[in-house]
């Protein structure tokens, strides 16, 4: 297996380790689950660059790799929904959304047909990341007394409910439209997706 499949592996391996432990009672626990966040991110970017440096792409890692990505960021959202911070209907919609997009990609990529990825879309990523992270952060930080002593009103209006929830609905928003436009933009293509299938 070629190193960037390799790291893809990790990934998903490391996500429920990440969970796992973002979910402990025990602040330590908390803390490691975001180094072990930070290096399945790492991972992404690593093996994207590997593969592009040395032409390191199979059949393998041009399906698992974005399916790594999803099941990492949906597994990040899932925690917050669970420790009541996220509406799980959002997330609902997010994960649908984002997990649809792939398959259809991925089942496009395997009959040869290239479907074209927005701006938009690739925005709307940059800023699902971007979220995760900094809740991620924060709420990690709140488990490390050197740094919550003393800056209680600050994490108060980093986690006020409202702004969470306003910034989320935003994500969602941008998520959901990002879905729809891709499939519009790309709608003859996905016509001739099926039907080709059924030829």
């Amino acid at each position: 297996m070629v190193l960037p499949n390799q790291l893809t592996t990790l990934r998903i391996i490391l996500t429920p380790v990440f969970l796992i432990l973002f979910l402990s009672e025990d602040p330590l626990h908390k803390q490691i689950s975001l180094a072990v966040y930070i290096i399945a991110s790492i991972t992404d970017w690593y093996d994207g660059w590997l593969a592009r440096k040395y032409n390191y792409f199979t059949a393998w890692g041009k399906f698992m790799d974005p399916l790594a990505d999803k099941i990492l960021t949906s597994t990040a959202f899932a925690a917050f929904v669970y420790i009541e911070v996220l509406e799980l209907w959002m997330v609902l919609i997010i994960i649908i959304r984002d997990f649809t997009m792939t398959g259809l990609r991925l089942y496009a990529d395997h009959r040869k047909i290239n479907f074209s990825t927005t701006y938009f879309a690739k925005t709307k990523t940059f800023i699902q990341m971007v979220f995760i992270n900094y809740l991620l952060i924060v709420y990690t930080f709140m488990t490390v007394d050197l740094i919550y002593i003393g800056n209680e009103n600050l994490f108060a209006v980093l986690t006020n409910n409202t702004l969470i929830y306003l910034v989320m609905l935003l994500v969602t928003l941008m998520t959901l439209y990002s879905g729809i436009s891709y499939i519009f933009i790309n709608r003859k293509l996905i016509k001739q997706l099926f039907s080709f299938e059924n030829k």
